[in-house]
């Protein structure tokens, strides 16, 4: 009975919350502010003159862009304050779409009661989980993130690609949950890059990250996702009860590099975790059904390693691709080749008591507005960029993508929690000749695939050719970048040129 008492009081705790962030995102001023806020868009107001374009050859451009009435708008003026009006509108309007929509609404039910269900039967078939404390284990229906990306809602799974679930202890004995992802169809004795992906904190399970790994699979990576200690289907705690999520948030760093060794793991050289001896296995008298090993290792490029993460996972990401004392088992030195920070690259210098040092081509996106978006009453002061201009005068490569009008939760796609419009299901197209109807979650998925073919794919392969002119592509995106935070670049193409812009927004 405890138990569920406990559950009770996480779930009372996260619904405060989200209305406190609804509270704070629609603003009490006045009720002028919160009407305006439901209204619909008006373009021709709040976006950048230019017209998207077909993706085109790259080109530094030699003349001035057409610069936007609303990026051009000074502060304060009648003209600032109603683009941002219009801004933040754009920032919130997942919600209420998603929430008169009837098919998202029943679909979104489906999987919360197929998630009890498979919840149940795991505590039934194998008690030695611990996880019961987590507020997305199971029950509530917003945390299967985009309903439309689960096999049995979405053809994808019957053409595109696969998942395989797996679990694994962690370096303390906490059991982790995830899934291993590859294409459906493989060509016989290829081997593929790979990105691992981290979720962010607050809870955070790897559902809301799938629009990432059904990209990257659609466009010939393997990937892994999976929940850290003390979030999703992972346990709560360690044997000894040590924490995970927010409550010792150096699990993320940790369990990142133990799902990495994970994803090396194979039938010659099982995830040593796993075995008998390490602290899961004495913890659960060697009778938890773990798995000994990944089951794609046999399609792995164990030379080409790729990581992601988003909020406290992005921190992670931002430390561990640069540590050279590497305190992984698989490996003898650091294995990262690239890295996608999302919200953002270098959000925290230090995580674990390891400063961020850049290593590796790093790229980090962030949105005009954070965990609790309001609408600007000035123009904001933060800095965004800190991550990439370390990058930039460390000699490392590196990209920033400032999304407008996209909030915190534009990467971490959760309904009803306020972001900009996302299609659910939709994978857009690498070289952005179809992006669907979403906002800044195209701006996402374009960028961070981009970067991704930039470093790791090899001549021949899917979105080597193009990765050069899709990141040096300005036009196609300009008007969903940022007015407030400019997006920049400092990275060398495959000729070696280096491309260096301060303000991708206004021409380079």
């Amino acid at each position: 009975m405890k138990t569920i008492n406990k559950n009770n009081l996480l779930r009372n705790i996260l619904i405060a919350s989200f209305l406190l962030v609804l509270m704070t995102g629609c603003g009490t001023d006045s009720e002028d502010t919160n009407t305006t806020q439901l209204q619909p868009i008006e373009p021709e107001e709040a976006t950048d003159t230019e017209e998207q374009t077909e993706p085109e050859e790259p080109t530094e451009p030699e003349e001035p862009v057409t610069v936007s009435a609303c990026r051009a708008a000074t502060y304060p003026s009648p003209e600032w304050d109603k683009c941002e009006e219009q801004n933040f509108a754009l920032a919130t309007e997942a919600g209420p779409r998603q929430l008169l929509d009837v098919e998202f609404q029943a679909a979104l039910i489906e999987e919360g009661i197929k998630s009890t269900l498979a919840f149940t039967e795991r505590l039934l078939t194998d008690p030695f989980w611990n996880s019961t404390l987590n507020l997305c284990g199971s029950i509530i229906p917003h945390c299967a993130g985009d309903p439309f990306r689960h096999p049995g809602s979405d053809d994808w799974y019957d053409t595109v690609g696969v998942f395989f679930p797996v679990n694994f202890y962690d370096n303390e004995g906490a059991r982790l949950s995830g899934r291993v992802w590859a294409p459906k169809e493989t060509i016989p004795g290829k081997t593929y890059p790979a990105v691992v992906i981290l979720n962010g904190s607050v809870q955070a399970p790897e559902t809301l990250y799938w629009w990432a790994a059904q990209l990257l699979v659609e466009n010939g990576y393997l990937v892994m996702t999976f929940d850290p200690r003390g979030q999703g289907y992972s346990d709560s705690s360690t044997p000894d009860g040590e924490l995970g999520s927010n409550a010792n948030p150096v699990v993320f760093r940790r369990n990142l590099i133990d799902a990495i060794d994970f994803f090396y793991s194979t039938p010659d050289e099982p995830y040593p975790h796993n075995l008998p001896g390490a602290p899961g296995p004495i913890s659960d008298f060697n009778l938890a059904n773990t798995t000994e090993f990944n089951p794609i290792f046999e399609l792995l490029d164990r030379g080409r390693l790729g990581i992601a993460g988003h909020s406290m996972g992005a921190i992670a990401v931002s430390v561990v691709q640069g540590e050279t004392d590497w305190k992984g088992t698989m490996h003898a030195s650091n294995p990262i080749k690239a890295a996608v920070a999302w919200d953002n690259l270098m959000l925290e210098d230090n995580l674990d008591g390891i400063s961020v040092t850049p290593r590796v081509p790093s790229m980090g996106q962030a949105g005009d507005y954070f965990l609790l978006p309001s609408p600007h009453r000035e123009p904001p002061t933060e800095n965004k960029n800190a991550g990439v201009d370390l990058w930039r005068d460390s000699g490392v490569d590196t990209f920033q993508v400032n999304i407008r009008s996209a909030t915190h939760y534009d990467w971490s796609l959760v309904h009803p929690f306020p972001s900009s419009y996302w299609e659910a299901g939709k994978v857009i197209a690498a070289d952005g000749s179809d992006n669907g109807s979403g906002w800044a979650n195209p701006v996402a998925q374009y960028y961070t695939l981009a970067w991704f073919d930039r470093y790791m794919k090899l001549p021949g392969e899917q979105g080597y050719d193009n990765a050069d002119a899709r990141l040096l592509n300005d036009s196609i995106f300009r008007d969903r970048l940022s007015w407030y935070f400019p997006s920049k670049r400092a990275f060398r193409d495959r000729n070696g040129k280096m491309h260096s812009c301060e303000y991708m927004a206004l021409g380079c």
